[in-house]
């Protein structure tokens, strides 16, 4: 018998979503929503912002790591957004 492999289908930037978690006041936060957007905004790709003074759970989970892009709900890095990372990750 031969193994069946199951295909995944990549999604395309406009079928990502990008989640910036950070904080007002935070430095490297808006440094790091200049990258979300940039890259979100020229791949297509739709993005959130999320403030953990504002969600228990967020700032339990995150609180040492702001600002935390995750990707479809997955952390893909945190404290510095890599420009050329992110687009890669979106592009698939």
């Amino acid at each position: 018998m031969s193994p069946i492999f199951r295909r995944t289908e990549k999604k395309k930037p406009a079928e990502r979503t990008v989640t910036l978690i950070g904080k007002p006041g935070c430095h490297l936060c808006d440094d790091a929503q200049q990258v979300v957007e940039k890259v979100c905004g020229e791949l297509g790709a739709a993005w959130e912002k999320k403030d953990i003074t504002e969600d228990e759970e967020l700032h339990r989970a995150y609180w040492e790591q702001i600002p935390v892009v995750l990707v479809d709900g997955e952390q893909h890095t945190f404290w510095r957004v890599d420009e050329a990372r992110l687009r890669r990750e979106l592009a698939g």
